[in-house]
């Protein structure tokens, strides 16, 4: 197979990135809901340094036309689609100025050879961020501000063939719609069967699954999300317990490496938590195998 990513006992091999390049250097902060941290240059430098840390894991990274597009979210591959071992399903954006998306991704997965078993349209609205494997054949969605009934229902008739279950879950309000909390802002799997979570904010009955399934749940430090608006909880997972996150949150990385993790960092102030989303957020997976 050269695609699927929902089993996350194999390390990542494929993915997909984009540069933050010209659209995002020209973007309006405020319009893009960007922090004071906000600094284009810098950005393109962190990013860089993720990718580095990507590469050198083994992983093949395929790379986004990074054009003068005025898509400066769209460095933000994991949102807009994944990849299944059936193949991938392309989304419907939530954030009105991110719509023009889904067509660099229906492009990528054409080049790669990967085919789409479906796509998100008109009222239906999913983020990928709100998307969290429990295992390889049960898809978690957060119900919320950026993915609505309508896109669960519709992923739902899309996997269900594939014999995917989709359960949904409910996000609280948090800080509102005009800020992003994904489910993914709440959870980020280390393995097959741990995750680093903030537990004040994760459902309920999300947590009660989880644990009656085995889960080792790691509560972050509380004072190092509400510092980092969430950023602190973004770990993209290279291979079990060999994880990579943003600088600067200390307590957190060595909670996970009390847990027998491997931490890599590389700094995201202005690319991270300027832009709201860290390593988990700038990567799309294709394969892990």
């Amino acid at each position: 197979m050269t695609f699927g990513a929902e089993d996350r006992t194999h390390p990542l091999k494929r993915v997909i990135m984009r540069v933050p390049g010209p659209a995002l250097a020209k973007a309006d902060p405020t319009e893009w809901h960007y922090g004071p941290q906000f600094n284009p240059e810098r950005a393109q430098r962190q990013h860089a340094e993720l990718a580095e840390i990507v590469t050198n894991s083994g992983a093949e990274i395929h790379w986004l036309p990074s054009d003068d597009d005025g898509l400066a979210d769209a460095m933000f591959v994991q949102d807009t689609s994944f990849v299944t071992r059936a193949g991938a399903v392309v989304l419907n954006m939530g954030k009105a100025l991110r719509k023009a998306e889904p067509a660099l991704h229906l492009d990528a997965y054409a080049a790669l050879g990967v085919p789409v078993i479906g796509q998100l349209t008109g009222d239906q609205q999913i983020e990928s961020g709100d998307l969290v494997w429990i295992d390889p054949v049960t898809l978690a969605v957060g119900r919320g501000a950026r993915s609505n009934q309508q896109g669960i229902e519709a992923l739902r008739d899309i996997l269900t063939p594939h014999g995917i279950q989709v359960v949904a879950y409910d996000l609280p309000y948090w800080t509102g719609p005009s800020a992003c909390l994904h489910l993914m802002s709440l959870i980020s799997p280390l393995a097959p069967k741990m995750a680093l979570i903030h537990a004040p904010l994760l459902p309920y009955a999300m947590w009660q699954e989880l644990t009656k399934r085995g889960w080792t749940l790691l509560h972050a430090p509380e004072d190092e999300f509400t510092a980092s608006n969430g950023l602190s909880l973004n770990v993209l997972m290279l291979t079990p317990k060999d994880v990579v996150m943003v600088d600067g949150f200390p307590r957190t990385r060595a909670l996970m490496e009390a847990h027998g993790c491997r931490v890599q960092v590389f700094e995201g102030d202005a690319l991270c938590i300027a832009c709201e989303g860290g390593p988990t957020c700038l990567t799309r997976p294709v394969l892990r195998a």
